[in-house]
């Protein structure tokens, strides 16, 4: 894994945050102090291996904004997989299929 990769995925972490907070009207405060306190890629994994879905996860669903999640992120950029474990990629993945999240499911 290189430190580029890792710093790419940072500014695609950050990435949602902002799209998140300009097109679907969600401030993730929390999101974003995770963010500078253990980076993106911390971040991810705190996320994706958490036995519930977090609270921007939820809200993200409820404005039917699945693509802004982190488990998305993971999920639909192939160039990112090599950061996480092949557990952690099917929690992603079963995470969106429980939620529906239209690319996964179209997948199927």
């Amino acid at each position: 894994m290189t430190e580029e990769l890792k710093r790419s995925f940072d500014d695609a972490m950050m990435s949602i945050y902002t799209r998140a907070l300009e097109e679907a009207h969600y401030k993730a405060t929390r999101y974003l102090h995770m963010l500078q306190e253990y980076g993106g890629l911390g971040t991810a994994k705190m996320l994706v291996n958490s036995s519930h879905v977090s609270e921007g996860y939820t809200a993200l669903w409820e404005r039917g904004r699945l693509d802004l999640t982190v488990e998305a992120l993971v999920h639909d950029n192939p160039k990112w997989h090599s950061l996480f474990t092949g557990q952690e990629l099917e929690k992603a993945t079963k995470r969106l299929v429980d939620y529906e999240y239209g690319p996964v499911i179209g997948n199927r």
